[in-house]
């Protein structure tokens, strides 16, 4: 993977801009650890840092190609699982390449095809591509949203990124939080309301857009979506197709001219991925799959089972690493260190993130990287095939909000009363879940239980999704690390999409097709295993690291959180003995401890920049300036 930033100016002589380039792309190095290049011209400033998986010496970038009185220049963060089935008929067409490296056949695509070659791409990506001639630069964005993409319009100019911390490099993008932004930070976090920025002045380009922009404007458009459609195969056929689509997913994304790893938890998902990846390898004579698992200190002492996470980890990863045969390989992890991590987490994701969850699967990847540059993982299957305890819990299926997050009035007793006015909470949350349901493909005839439980999934898939791909992606690019994601193949998750949901769940179990099709590859019992997320420490020693922390942000008169959180709350919160998984607030495991931990997360993104807002803790609403108010739109 890479990183990507640019820059359009229509008044500005961007030749003279480069150390201002650079620092935007310095800014992404963790992504592109290998190489570095920028290209500027009178109006355009490109750059780019580059990790090298495939094709080390004809791949780098920005690449300029010229096709007959066109030239054309692109940035790319991504991988290709079609390069071949591409180069073909760009080769009849008459197009040459000096290298094999998918950056220069989906250059020629876009030569080619235009726009419509994002319809025929199987990847993951994010990128630009200028035209000089037409002055016109022309991004786009995978459809699940994958790979990563913030642009920032200005009256004359115009800036994209791979993250955040690459707009907030430039002086014409502060780090200022308005009404909505402070609203997606403390009521929407972890998770963030697709195409929202977060900051003032900053957009996300959403999964499956893309968009163009000239001296005549900026112009998007969706060129994917998912759809409502009858599913007319029989369980036989359905069973067959989902295991052939997975497969050939899985052997598709093992392209790459470095070594790839698998994330393996011993869970039905990261087995599946495995499973498969070691077939391959083993049938091409390659040396067997390397696989990670991850583990937390004096686990098998602090662990309880509970609904969401019923056995440890550890074992089933090292039967199911046995009985296919993978080179194994478990890291170990410290309460210290995962708290001590959590700073750097929020640096890596630009935002307050999952707490722990975050900060460990960085020091996961980090030690990934010393051995593997790629990695494949198992997100998203329990999106796309309805694995969470909330696809089944009555509560969350009849709540008229996001079923991983129920708990919403808990979490807004830690909030300051007065902020939580200001940011007219209640109303706000409802807005964004009435927004995602808006969204949602009908079919006619459905049932009534069928179509809530398309809903469901479709929020899972548009909504939840993206937190885990923003997790995964920001905590192992920080490492220089590229993690592929086989469940997220749009083939794959469109067809499963449309599988009624009383054949997913086959045998009356969660995701009961995709267990029914990995019968055989697998041992029973671990396609039998129930849903088992990723770990968050138990450790009692992580509560009172992060517990003492928080309460130390709190009584720090100088903390960017004063007049923000219920001091009196979180402190009687502190002082309760009470389980690290209590107070349920996000998800499955972001309890007690996971607060604490969020609120020192707060505090170091508050403190970045610093960020600034137009909330005034003792100002009422109606008696803000004109200014002040004009930010909290």
């Amino acid at each position: 993977m890479c990183g990507i930033a640019g820059w359009i100016d229509w008044q500005k002589d961007l030749r003279q801009e480069a150390a201002l380039l650079e620092r935007m792309v310095s800014a992404l190095t963790p992504r592109g650890p290998d190489d570095a290049g920028l290209k500027l011209e009178r109006h355009v400033a490109l750059g780019h840092r580059r990790l090298i998986v495939v094709d080390p010496e004809g791949g780098a970038q920005p690449m300029t190609r010229r096709y007959g009185a066109r030239e054309l220049t692109i940035v790319y963060n991504g991988e290709l699982y079609n390069t071949e089935d591409l180069r073909r008929p760009l080769l009849a067409q008459g197009y040459r390449f000096r290298g094999h490296s998918d950056t220069e056949v989906l250059l020629a695509a876009y030569a080619a095809w235009g726009d419509t070659c994002l319809t025929r791409l199987n990847g993951i990506f994010a990128f630009a591509i200028w035209d000089r001639q037409r002055e016109e630069l022309f991004l786009a964005r995978d459809r699940l949203g994958v790979k990563p993409l913030f642009y920032a319009p200005r009256p004359d100019a115009f800036l994209f990124a791979s993250e955040l911390k690459g707009l907030l490099a430039h002086p014409l993008v502060p780090p200022e939080l308005d009404r909505d932004g402070l609203a997606e930070v403390f009521l929407m976090a972890p998770a963030r309301t697709p195409g929202h920025g977060v900051f003032r002045g900053v957009a996300e380009l959403r999964p499956g857009h893309a968009l163009r922009h000239s001296r005549r404007g900026t112009q998007i458009t969706r060129y994917w979506a998912l759809e409502a459609k009858e599913h007319t195969d029989d369980t036989e056929a359905t069973v067959h197709t989902v295991r052939d689509l997975l497969r050939d997913t899985i052997e598709r994304q093992l392209v790459s001219d470095v070594g790839v790893s698998a994330l393996l938890s011993g869970g039905l998902d990261s087995s599946a991925v495995t499973a498969f990846a070691s077939a391959a390898l083993r049938r091409d004579g390659r040396p067997p799959l390397r696989t990670w698992a991850v583990e937390f200190a004096d686990m098998a002492e602090h662990f309880r089972p509970s609904d969401f996470q019923t056995s440890l980890d550890g074992p089933w990863a090292a039967k199911v690493a046995a009985y296919l045969g993978t080179d194994h390989r478990t890291v170990t992890l410290g309460a210290r260190e995962v708290a001590d991590a959590l700073d750097a987490a929020t640096m890596a994701r630009d935002l307050p993130g999952m707490a722990d969850v975050d900060s460990s699967l960085y020091l996961f990847c980090k030690e990934i990287k010393e051995e593997s540059t790629v990695a494949l993982s198992g997100e998203s299957a329990d999106e796309v095939f309805g694995g969470y305890p909330w696809f089944v819990r009555p509560d969350a299926l009849a709540a008229r909000t996001f079923p991983w997050a129920l708990r919403q009035s808990d979490r807004l007793a830690l909030l300051d009363p007065d902020f939580v006015r200001y940011l007219d909470a209640d109303a706000y949350v409802a807005w964004r879940y009435e927004d995602a349901l808006a969204e949602v493909p009908r079919l006619p005839g459905e049932s009534v239980t069928e179509a809530r439980m398309r809903e469901i999934l479709h929020l899972n898939i548009t909504r939840f999704l993206p937190t885990l791909l923003d997790r995964k992606d920001r905590m192992s690019m920080a490492s220089g690390l590229e993690v592929r994601v086989p469940f997220c193949d749009h083939r794959l998750v469109e067809y499963v999409f449309n599988i009624p949901w009383s054949m997913k769940t086959l045998r009356g179990q969660r995701k009961g097709i995709l267990r029914e099709a990995l019968r055989g590859d697998l041992p029973d019992d671990v396609v039998d295993r129930p849903k088992s997320p990723y770990p968050s420490t138990p450790d009692p020693r992580f509560l009172q690291t992060v517990r003492k922390g928080a309460l130390e942000v709190l009584a720090d008169p100088r903390s960017p959180l004063q007049g923000l959180l219920n001091r009196p709350a979180i402190e009687r919160l502190a002082r309760a003995d009470q389980d690290p998984f209590a107070l349920p607030w996000f998800s499955q495991l972001m309890g007690l401890a996971q607060w604490f931990a969020y609120v020192l997360q707060l505090e170091t993104f508050m403190r970045r920049g610093p960020v600034t807002t137009p909330y005034r803790p003792g100002r009422r609403l109606d008696v803000l300036t004109p200014a002040e108010a004009a930010g909290a739109d």
